[in-house]
């Protein structure tokens, strides 16, 4: 065997409804060293509640060139929080030698967050599954001997927290804490455990009170959360992860905060699927119906997803990521879905006095009608939600004397509880269409050139076994691509096959996609899916009297696992192997 390498912006200002007197409300982020503490109402920075609004823009997705211009749209976008993965495996390729160049520049990507006076969420996990090659988990993990990961186990809480630790204290040298002048007021430990905590059982349980304790003991001096969770270990925060986390998700830890980790704009494209849409309208609702119920954080993701460069993309994902976002895979606003939230946040903003320190009331206003109320009486401020979850059915409710027009499945905002300053369907912004044109400056003296690889034979290989050896493990994720080959001889009184009776190469692979040769000549080529994970390669081939060769290229398309979303249990057992038969 021997290995291969891996070879017009429409933006129209949408119309923000204010009542005179209310001013919008400023973010509070000193330089000088703040105490981040909650409550079961909301995040307080040196004791003050805030709002926060939370975009996820993953820095390896980007060129550093870009992230200016991201994170000042996102500001633009009402904004006040920037939210990002700790990417393992990119930084740490090999144990203990780290890459913090380019792209990986979390460093410089955290303090440019400071520099546009925004907070930043640090999602260290170290899993953390986003789509990405292996789940974010370096490659030499797997050749730890008796290792299993995101378990109570010795050999990988070992590696996890060395890694924990020093992203922590790097974070810590560049003064990047909230409690020490910088951006970042929240960092997450694990992420979606509930995914694979049964595969665990007990084990799950003592592993996660490990985890929160590891992390609680490096002292950042800023809250810790757990995503995907109704409820999390000690002062670890457990938060959301969904599409309508104000309806589908109860916290059992009343003592903290909601905050919902995120919301999902669209949904990553995978190839072979259909383009995954979600309506500003619904995700507005969603938005709303939170907050309305208690919510005071919630995070996009991704609000900008770029774009998988090189081998980054988990299986069959492809290589531009979320380009449904608010901004698409190139940092443009995705209209009306970026303008139709913007509208949103500042409308809350404006009242955030009445929302953050008001007295929560709520009533039924008949089948499927809501009002949540939020009110100081002593200062006459009084914010009310007004949610009509009936879908289909637009409706007339009456709220406090005065009549109300609620379009089905929408929330509308009463500033004062009296006027009507948002609707989540009522969008005023022009929808923005994409073009593309050849750009005359990138196609000028291209040249094409085409690289051929000779088709190996048994003859030229060094790693030889009686079966065919797993290919992740021989690549080390170095590569896609993988060559396997055999010879074999025949004799005359061995080819039993004669006129239109051919024999058949027959391979059950679970990698992504294969290409057959026989005696150097092309054979087929089979291939999986997202849905249906290993596949058949079943293809006729021509032998003859002598020496036959046959030679298999197999490859993948990042690192693959069994279940949903590159969050399964026992990753490291995780194979590309195939069978011939």
């Amino acid at each position: 065997m021997t290995v291969r390498a891996a070879a017009v912006l429409v933006a129209a200002a949408a119309l923000a409804l204010f009542l005179p007197g209310w001013a919008a409300a400023e973010w509070n982020l000193t330089r000088n060293g703040s105490v981040v503490t909650y409550d079961g109402r909301s995040l307080m920075i040196d004791g003050k509640r805030d709002l926060f609004f939370s975009g996820a823009i993953h820095y390896p997705r980007s060129p550093p060139e870009l992230w200016p211009k991201l994170i000042e749209r996102a500001k633009d976008g009402g904004l006040n929080t920037i939210e990002t993965y700790v990417f393992w495996n990119a930084h740490e390729p090999e144990p203990g030698k780290y890459n913090f160049e380019g792209r990986y520049d979390l460093i410089k990507y955290l303090k440019m967050i400071q520099d546009h006076d925004m907070y930043a969420i640090v999602r260290i996990g170290p899993f953390i599954q986003a789509e990405w090659n292996h789940g974010g988990l370096p490659y030499w993990l797997r050749e730890i001997d008796h290792i299993i990961f995101r378990a109570n186990n010795d050999a990988y809480k070992k590696e996890m927290e060395k890694f924990v630790r020093f992203i922590v204290q790097k974070l810590k040298d560049a003064n990047l804490y909230a409690s020490q002048g910088g951006p970042v007021i929240l960092t997450q430990i694990e992420n979606e455990y509930g995914n694979i905590k049964k595969d665990h059982a007990v084990d799950g349980d003592k592993y996660l009170e490990w985890a929160a304790q590891m992390a609680l003991s490096t002292e950042t001096g800023v809250p810790w959360i757990m995503c995907k969770q109704s409820s999390a270990p000690g002062e670890v925060i457990p938060t959301c992860n969904g599409r309508h986390c104000g309806d589908t998700w109860t916290l059992r830890d009343t003592n903290k905060p909601m905050l919902w980790t995120e919301n999902w704009t669209a949904q990553f494209r995978a190839y072979g699927d259909q383009v995954a849409m979600r309506s500003a309208e619904d995700i507005a609702y969603a938005v709303l119906r939170f907050f309305a119920k208690g919510g005071s954080l919630v995070n996009y993701y991704m609000y900008h997803g770029g774009t998988n460069f090189g081998r980054n993309g988990a299986s069959y994902v492809l290589t531009g990521y979320y380009d449904e976002a608010p901004m698409d895979e190139y940092g443009m606003c995705k209209e009306p879905k970026f303008g139709h939230l913007r509208d949103l946040h500042n409308v809350i903003k404006s009242y955030h006095k009445a929302f953050l320190w008001g007295e929560h009331s709520f009533e039924i206003l008949g089948p499927g009608y809501e009002a949540h109320v939020f009110e100081l009486p002593d200062e006459k401020r009084c914010l009310s939600f007004l949610s009509n979850n009936n879908t289909g059915e637009d409706g007339t409710v009456i709220f406090r004397g005065e009549k109300h027009y609620v379009p089905s499945r929408s929330v509308s905002i009463l500033a004062d509880c009296k006027n009507v300053v948002y609707n989540t369907k009522r969008v005023f912004v022009q929808h923005s269409e994409r073009s593309y044109h050849t750009s005359e400056v990138t196609s000028k003296n291209n040249s094409w050139e085409m690289y051929s690889e000779v088709i190996p034979k048994y003859g030229n290989t060094k790693i030889r076994a009686k079966e065919p050896l797993e290919q992740y493990n021989q690549t080390k994720d170095a590569s896609d691509y993988l060559w396997y080959t055999t010879s074999f001889r025949l004799e005359s009184d061995d080819l039993p096959f004669r006129g239109d009776i051919r024999p058949v190469l027959q391979v059950k692979s679970t990698a992504h996609s294969m290409i057959g040769f026989a005696n150097d000549a092309f054979v087929g080529n089979g291939r999986g899916s997202k849905q249906v994970k290993d596949f058949m390669f079943e293809k006729p081939v021509d032998l003859r009297v002598g020496v036959n060769h046959i030679t298999l290229l197999s490859s993948t398309m990042g690192m693959k696992v069994k279940i949903c979303r590159n969050s399964a249990a026992y990753l490291e057992h995780e194979m590309t192997d195939f069978a011939i038969l």
